[in-house]
């Protein structure tokens, strides 16, 4: 594995603080310290008294339960849409201008590995 390059003193201040987040390894403690506030929310609903409007908002966990189904709902319903407005590859290419063709003897070549 590739060790990471700490160029980070000429970012700006921000850049510094989550300049972290780049390094290998990151997405695995993100993941897990979502997981650990989840779990510490979910016990937080125990400490107080719900004054709720719908008697099934009394629940513990509920909106926890509520938020993850309209979640997933939400990107079925984007998958879904993606299927529908979904076109073809070269759609817009008959009209794009970056798809004429060139003259060979007019076009300038930089070899930017050299």
């Amino acid at each position: 594995m590739k060790k990471f390059k700490d160029e980070t003193k000429n970012y700006p201040l921000l850049g510094r603080w989550i300049s972290w987040v780049d390094k290998p390894g990151s997405s695995q403690k993100i993941f897990y310290i979502l997981i650990l506030l989840c779990i510490a929310c979910f016990g937080l609903e125990w400490t107080y008294e719900k004054h709720a409007y719908f008697a099934i908002e009394n629940y513990k966990g509920f909106y926890a339960l509520y938020g993850f189904i309209v979640f997933s709902g939400l990107i079925f319903v984007a998958t879904l849409l993606r299927k529908i407005v979904k076109v073809r590859e070269g759609f817009y290419e008959e009209k794009s201008i970056d798809t004429e063709k060139y003259p060979e003897d007019q076009i300038q070549r930089i070899d930017h590995n050299a």
